[in-house]
């Protein structure tokens, strides 16, 4: 609620619209499919919110990275040909963020997920969307780039679950299961807080070390 107050108060306060991006961003996150058609709106104030941050401030890093996160978001909600649209300005706005700061591990791990995101579609829609949409930038996405994304999110931020899981079922995808299980452990003795979804991370961590090794 402060956010809106200070965006009250200051419509251009740079602080104030990135990091309320990022509330409506986590928001949406949560909500079930059953709530898509608010769920969309909330993304769209998100994007909205993080495009004029950056408009505020082209130089900083958190503006861009929530513009990544917000688009990523409400591309989940479009059709094919605008997702691939939207595919280039997610990777464009976190390799801008990562420019400015490359420590910046939010938008690292935007990068290895948007890899890893392609390298998991299917062969036949990445030849349509290359073929048909101009979507060459595809070519550029790789297991390797997407682990190596990760393993410097990690790095900037070893304390944050959501790098560790989504770097294990990134080495899972590409067949190096031995890899993911270190991180997969890890996260069962990490402290909750970086993000409102640690509690369904853990889960989802379990999950993956019991289809590694089932009984």
């Amino acid at each position: 609620m402060h956010l809106r107050e200070a965006l009250a108060l200051d419509s251009l306060n740079y602080e104030a619209n990135w990091r309320a991006a990022r509330e409506q961003a986590d928001i949406g996150k949560m909500m079930p499919d059953a709530q898509r058609a608010r769920r969309d709106t909330v993304y769209a104030d998100a994007q909205a919110l993080a495009e004029r941050a950056v408009r505020v401030n082209a130089n900083g890093a958190d503006g861009h990275y929530m513009v990544a996160v917000a688009v990523g978001r409400v591309a989940l909600t479009k059709g094919a040909r605008e997702r691939v649209r939207f595919a280039r300005v997610i990777r464009d706005e976190a390799l801008r963020a990562t420019e400015l700061n490359p420590r910046h591990d939010g938008a690292l791990h935007v990068l290895g997920r948007w890899n890893a995101e392609i390298m998991r579609l299917p062969g036949i829609t990445k030849f349509f969307a290359k073929t048909f949409l101009g979507a060459s930038i595809f070519n550029q996405a790789s297991w390797d780039n997407s682990v190596r994304y990760f393993t410097e999110a990690i790095a900037a931020n070893p304390a944050n679950i959501y790098h560790h899981l989504d770097l294990a079922e990134a080495l899972i995808d590409a067949e190096r299961p031995a890899e993911a299980r270190p991180h997969l452990d890890q996260i069962a003795g990490m402290a909750l807080g970086c993000d409102p979804q640690d509690p369904s991370y853990k889960t989802q961590a379990v999950a993956l070390l019991q289809r590694l090794n089932p009984r």
